[in-house]
């Protein structure tokens, strides 16, 4: 049987009716908005806590009527049946309950910053690039989200040689952030006529949105230079200098935006920078907690190979869990959801083990 937290799950539980009382009193309160996101994050925990133990009390009362000697035989026959099965719900609870109870990751309900760029490959990498791009933006649609272009190369032939997005709803980082990698494509490119299939490659980096209070950036830290630059994808030739161009002097950290507007493109380099220099922190603090960092699913790494997407055979394959999935022509439509929550499950399985090792 799994062993839980009791004083853990009754600090939670009282810390939820707390806020649920203070939020109870409605008023025109400054903290009303932090209240609210920490009650409906606490909600479901605590709410798993609440059926675990009617679970428990179901267990006690059927045990004590299974063994009342004085019980009617009958009665306590069927109590007997019962309580296998509500034995057996009581175990499935724990589990669940103890994943709920699992450290959380601040970034998690965050938005993203999505970069794809071109690998090996030339064109056919690039139009890869784009098919992924596509790909997340029609999960993005199937999830509610929002996906807006922070910056764009557009491939010779089509797709993309790099294009950055953000992408805002809720929930994002926490379904997106295994997808950091190197992603394969094999296929018979549209410009092969010997019908030969081709390998090409495009790396996918994922960084947590940065709010303000996640990263202070000093003005003195920052050098931005402005530039001529044509519109997206070449279409619209503009004469002002619009382009803006960061550097992050500690880091050496750069960042390019190059739309119409100079003011526009300031604001989505700056939202660019703050997410590398957020996910630079992060990567720093796993470095420290490195046994963390090894029950992780893939390291975040963006040289790893994490999937490989086979076109002749109508298959995706994550190497990271073994996982094969012959549903590529759904999978690149965006319904990603299957091998997304293979990739959570596997992470939280590594990370319940690591916390069993350490108790």
């Amino acid at each position: 049987m799994v062993t839980l937290p009791e004083d853990s799950m009754n600090e939670m539980v009282k810390r939820f009716a707390y806020l649920e009382a203070e939020m109870a009193k409605g008023g025109d309160r400054a903290d009303f908005g932090a209240l609210a996101a920490d009650y409906a994050s606490l909600e479901p925990v605590v709410k798993a806590i609440q059926t675990y133990r009617a679970a428990e009390r179901e267990v006690a009362d059927l045990r004590t009527l299974r063994d009342d000697p004085s019980g009617d035989r009958e009665m306590r026959q069927l109590a007997e049946v019962e309580l296998h099965e509500v034995e057996d719900r009581l175990e499935k609870l724990a589990g669940e309950v103890q994943i709920l109870l699992l450290p959380k990751d601040d970034a998690d309900e965050k938005g993203a910053i999505l970069e794809i760029r071109a690998g090996t490959g030339g064109s056919e990498a690039a139009l890869f690039a784009g098919d992924l791009f596509r790909m997340y933006n029609r999960f993005a649609e199937l999830s509610g989200w929002k996906v807006e272009i922070l910056s764009a190369s557009e491939g010779d032939v089509g797709g993309y040689k790099e294009v950055i997005a953000s992408v805002k709803g809720k929930n994002v980082f926490s379904r997106l952030k295994f997808e950091s990698g190197v992603h394969r494509v094999q296929r018979v490119p549209e410009t092969e006529s010997g019908g030969r299939i081709h390998t090409s490659a495009a790396t996918v980096a994922v960084l947590p949105e940065a709010a303000d209070i996640d990263v202070d950036i000093k003005a003195e830290d920052i050098r931005i230079d402005t530039m001529r630059s044509s519109g997206a994808g070449g279409q619209h030739v503009n004469t002002t200098d619009s382009a803006v161009r960061i550097t992050h002097l500690p880091t050496g950290i750069v960042v390019t935006s190059s739309e119409k507007s100079q003011h526009q493109n300031r604001a989505r380099a700056m939202e660019v920078l703050k997410a590398r220099l957020y996910d630079l922190e992060r990567h720093r603090a796993d470095s420290a907690r490195s046994e963390a960092r090894r029950v992780q699913v893939g390291s975040g790494d963006r040289s790893e190979r994490i999937r490989t997407y086979n076109f002749p055979q109508g298959r995706v394959t994550d190497h990271r869990i073994n996982l094969t999935l012959y549903k590529l022509d759904r999978f690149i439509e965006g319904e990603m959801d299957e091998l997304i929550d293979a990739l959570i499950a596997e992470d939280q399985a590594a990370r319940l083990a690591a916390v069993k090792a350490e108790a």
